[in-house]
């Protein structure tokens, strides 16, 4: 049985990553770099985003780390924030939308830890967009439900997303 070497939260955080990586429980964790689905689809979904950031009131980022709990520190595709909130280089406020893409070597286990880690921080919005399918499973504690078409919308904020807008611009 391998052993996972426990690295402090100091030493993580002190040190630059390249790519950024994840700090979970004292395990440092490489993440799953998307190939160009994953990329265009994250692109996409910011931008789309970021135009109607002032309309909503919101600051997008991407690849932000995001400060779950005390010893974890998460680094979803894109963060949606109230634009009010104070500008952290790490986020510890939940976030009003969470968004993550499904790279090929993603997991099901692996996203399943990953969206319980939002739930427990409180981000009422949990979406995992899936490239390859074009749908999106909108998550919460209770249940996961898959949409491919429509418009996704993130509760209690005025934003709205007509999915054929997003697959219209993969293309």
């Amino acid at each position: 049985m391998a052993t996972i070497a426990i690295t402090p939260v100091e030493e993580y955080l002190a040190k630059t990553w390249r790519p950024d990586r994840e700090y979970i429980d004292g395990e440092i964790r490489e993440r799953n770099l998307g190939e160009r689905p994953h990329s265009r689809l994250q692109i996409v979904i910011g931008s789309w985003l970021h135009v109607r950031s002032r309309q909503w009131k919101v600051c997008v980022l991407t690849e932000q780390r995001v400060q779950v709990r005390g010893a974890r520190f998460r680094i979803p595709d894109i963060s949606v924030i109230a634009a009010d909130l104070p500008a952290e280089n790490i986020i510890t406020h939940p976030q009003l939308i969470c968004i993550e893409v499904l790279s090929k070597d993603d997991s099901i286990r692996g996203m399943k830890e990953r969206i319980n880690d939002y739930i427990a921080f409180g981000v009422p919005n949990i979406w995992l967009f899936d490239p390859e399918l074009r749908g999106v499973w909108i998550c919460t504690a209770d249940a996961m439900n898959w949409m491919t078409e429509g418009v996704l919308r993130a509760s209690a904020t005025e934003i709205a997303i007509p999915l054929q807008e997003i697959w219209d611009d993969l293309e």
